[in-house]
């Protein structure tokens, strides 16, 4: 079965500015957990990252390593603009499922939901293959039933999560996010996944 959501639908949606889930800044329960990390030489990367104002923060605060990949080159040539001084080999247009490098930390923040549900095992073994021993995969996770129109934004559920992830990780944090902006309090969840 043909992808409907490949490079060339993300393209479009960003060429379009149909990005809705876009919300022109990092999200307050990422900026807080951000805030908290001491240790800038991290190596993180930030996958399916849209315009990702985490990289910004994250590159603004001093962090050293972090890596940004996206299949649709859009979204990084408006990182690149809005952060000149971001390094031009840490944009990455790519398959995030062909991508090999090992991190300490990956930041999931509506990555996940973008993917067909049917994928969502590969996602999570992707995900762990990525990681350094006891490398952590942080972010946040839509808590509402999978939409009926077959596109995204594909939700779950805690449950859901649990089952997927706990082969792979260890569950740190998955709990109902406190810090959600307001158009999605009560729809997220917060997480922390160390790898096993």
């Amino acid at each position: 079965m043909k992808n409907p959501f490949d490079k060339n639908y993300w393209e479009q949606q960003y060429i379009e500015k149909a990005t809705g889930w876009d919300i022109g800044h990092i999200s307050s329960p990422l900026e807080a957990y951000f805030s908290q990390l001491s240790n800038k030489d991290l190596k993180i990367l930030i996958p399916g990252a849209g315009n990702s104002y985490e990289a910004e923060y994250l590159h603004n605060k001093g962090f050293k390593n972090i890596d940004v990949i996206d299949i649709a080159l859009q979204p990084l040539k408006n990182l690149k603009e809005r952060v000149a001084s971001f390094p031009e080999n840490n944009l990455i247009e790519a398959d995030f499922f062909k991508h090999n490098k090992k991190y300490n930390l990956i930041v999931e923040h509506t990555f996940f939901c973008s993917l067909h549900p049917d994928i969502r095992l590969k996602y999570v073994n992707k995900m762990a293959s990525l990681l350094e021993e006891k490398g952590k995969l942080i972010g946040l996770l839509f808590d509402f039933d999978l939409t009926k129109e077959g596109r995204p934004p594909f939700g779950g559920s805690l449950d859901e999560y649990l089952q997927l992830f706990s082969k792979k990780f260890n569950i740190l944090t998955l709990d109902k996010c406190y810090n959600s902006i307001k158009p999605r309090f009560g729809r997220e969840l917060f997480f922390i996944f160390e790898k096993k």
